[in-house]
């Protein structure tokens, strides 16, 4: 489903999958959207007429989708509970580019022309990709997964140019590229786990609370964080430089799985169990229907 970002009037549904969708991702010009499902597939879809451009199949769940950051993309890539990162070339149409998520063509008269991929490091996730990020360097890709191991992909060597090993039950990995000082944050146990955005694997900070998070997101100009709990429904805001609590925002009425600002960085937005996503002002002004 496709809404307004300030107003959260409702603009589309994309209409395909037969599965639970796991995640879905807009590209940085907002042309495409990905989503990955349990219906064991990938699609690709145009933002403005709602038509399904690729479906790209795959063994099991997709967990993650993630485009490069340029206008237009021609390439996405993938992982989830096969535990593979794929990179998948969407300048190469297939006869699966349909609403059916099978890899048989539309008039099922036999196989069809999968979207060409390659698999980056065979073998290496010991456990489910539940993150993958393209970082503002085109030539890393970033992937945290079960196994604790957040893991930075130089996809010329297609190995790993650095990895850190986590504490505690994995949450969300997210870049911040709306900041003068791109970061990327990581939630895992009571731990926050904030990374440089352009220097693979160097820790800036890692912040350790009394609750479980389960998402996580910085804003490096503000020097604020905020935080979404598994275990409760609260949303927190969190001074970055003194790690004190600043606010406690309550309205969901389940666990909080996804936490993500907006690209001016005047809202966040929050996802959770309760089957609603909430905007939050996160600037003193007036900001849309917020007075």
């Amino acid at each position: 489903m496709l809404r307004d970002g300030v107003t959260g009037d409702w603009i589309g549904t994309f209409i395909g999958h037969k599965g639970a969708v796991w995640q879905a991702r807009l590209s940085s010009d907002a042309s495409f959207a990905a989503t990955g499902s349990a219906d064991f597939s990938a699609k690709i879809w145009d933002t403005h007429t709602g038509e399904c451009l690729h479906t790209l199949p795959h063994g099991h769940i997709v967990r993650a989708v993630t485009f490069p950051s340029q206008p237009r993309p021609q390439l996405v890539a993938t992982g989830g509970f096969e535990k593979k990162l794929r990179i998948f070339d969407l300048t190469r149409p297939s006869s699966s580019s349909s609403a059916s998520s099978s890899p048989t063509s539309p008039n099922g008269s036999g196989p069809s022309s999968p979207t060409p991929s390659y698999e980056i490091g065979p073998g290496v996730h010991g456990g489910n990709i539940k993150s993958v990020i393209w970082s503002m360097d085109l030539n890393i890709i970033i992937t945290a997964a079960d196994d604790k191991f957040v893991r930075w992909w130089d996809l010329r060597a297609r190995a790993p140019a650095a990895t850190y090993e986590l504490e505690g039950t994995l949450g969300t990995c997210e870049l911040d590229s709306i900041s003068s000082s791109p970061s990327l944050s990581v939630a895992a146990g009571k731990s926050a786990y904030f990374f440089s955005g352009t220097q693979p694997g160097q820790l800036l900070k890692k912040i350790t609370t009394s609750k479980e998070i389960a998402a996580v997101a910085l804003h490096a100009d503000s020097r604020k964080f905020v935080t979404g709990g598994g275990a409760d429904t609260w949303v927190r805001v969190y001074d970055f430089d003194d790690e004190r609590e600043l606010e406690v925002q309550k309205g969901h009425h389940g666990p909080i799985w996804t936490v993500s600002f907006s690209p001016d960085g005047k809202l966040y937005a929050t996802g959770s169990e309760d089957g609603t996503v909430k905007l939050w002002k996160f600037c003193s002004e007036p900001y849309g229907l917020w007075r």
